[in-house]
């Protein structure tokens, strides 16, 4: 017993800081585990089956980071909080849980199939600059100067990775430029949670941070299971029970899913916003890190230049964040659905 009271000691005077960077490096390796998961299941076919195939990657791991957001979380599911929740909340709830939960998380899964890894980190990166001019357009919000210079240099390196991309075999021609397929669709993803992003802005500031998150995970689970379905047929996920598949979900869920929302909701509830804020910006970073050591996945020449350019707009944008967050008397904390989400829509990709 002593000894268990020194741990729990010595676990709560970790800063919040830590925990946030340990989930950053989880969450930035996420792109290049889930692309080496599927080489393992390509070269062990069941029947000429990938039994890892991403969709079932994606199925269990959403059902993993439900079990762990219902034990976190599970104790704001009372009927004192379900009563002061409208149906006009619930229905928008459903809104961005198609969004956020079901249509990005697919789209973002299928570029990785069609296209690099580091194309899906460098892309995901469109999403702040067009939060920021949504948020001041529709929302109103006041911006610096810094923070527009910051999200047009990012909105620039984004559009330079997509167009200096090589030619290749997935490939579509949209007024005169030849895009990638892959390219293509992890830009539609971002499209998608900037929208949820927005929406969770207007309209859910005042919704528990739990029932948000428990609610979008499992009507995300559910809608992209049965979209999965009428798409592909109820062969598609013939393999979700294979037990190769659950010995290596086991991995991913563990360290991916876990640890990393474990990390990742402790660091939140001990930091403020600029700081999870700031510490996420570098998801993108470990994320080409992660690709070179897991995959060897060097950047290509269209990577660097539009990378270099959304790392000049991360800093300028930061700069804008610190400036602001200086002049309030009391820092903001993380504990409504819209701040997280604008948070973690700085960070793209991180598993599920």
């Amino acid at each position: 017993m002593a000894s268990q009271r020194q741990w729990y000691r010595f676990i709560s005077k970790i800063p919040g800081q830590t925990y946030l960077w340990l989930a950053i490096l989880i969450f930035g390796a996420s792109g290049a585990v889930t692309r080496k998961l599927t080489e393992i299941g390509s070269q062990n076919l069941i029947d000429g089956r990938n039994p890892i195939s991403l969709c079932n990657v994606l199925f269990v791991g959403n059902l993993c980071a439900l079990m762990v957001l219902i034990m976190i979380y599970g104790q704001q599911w009372n009927k004192a909080a379900l009563r002061q929740i409208s149906r006009q909340d619930w229905l928008i709830m459903t809104v961005v849980a198609i969004l956020s939960g079901a249509i990005a998380p697919g789209l973002i899964f299928q570029a990785l199939a069609l296209t690099e890894v580091n194309n899906v980190i460098l892309i995901g990166r469109l999403e702040p600059p067009l939060i920021l001019a949504l948020s001041v357009w529709l929302l109103r919000e006041r911006v610096n100067l810094w923070e527009i210079i910051g999200a047009i240099a990012a909105f620039v390196g984004v559009t330079l990775t997509i167009l200096l991309q090589l030619p290749g075999q997935s490939m579509m021609n949209i007024g005169g430029f030849n895009l990638g397929i892959g390219e293509f669709l992890a830009a539609i993803g971002a499209v998608a949670i900037t929208m949820s992003t927005v929406i969770s802005k207007k309209y859910l500031s005042r919704i528990p941070l739990g029932i948000y998150n428990i609610f979008r995970t499992a009507l995300g689970t559910v809608i992209f299971f049965f979209s999965a379905l009428v798409l592909y047929s109820s062969d598609h996920f013939m393999d979700v029970f294979s037990p190769f598949l659950w010995q290596w979900m086991l991995v991913y869920s563990v360290v991916i899913i876990v640890l990393g929302q474990s990390f990742w909701l402790k660091g939140l509830r001990d930091s403020t916003v600029s700081m999870a804020s700031l510490v996420g910006s570098f998801t993108p970073i470990a994320g080409i890190l992660a690709a070179y050591i897991i995959l060897g996945e060097a950047p290509t020449l269209a990577q660097y230049i539009g990378g270099s350019l959304i790392l000049v707009g991360i800093f300028l944008s930061q700069v804008g964040i610190w400036r602001q967050n200086r002049r309030r008397v009391t820092p903001d904390e993380v504990k409504s659905p819209p701040a997280q989400q604008e948070i973690e829509a700085e960070m793209g990709f991180k598993g599920i």
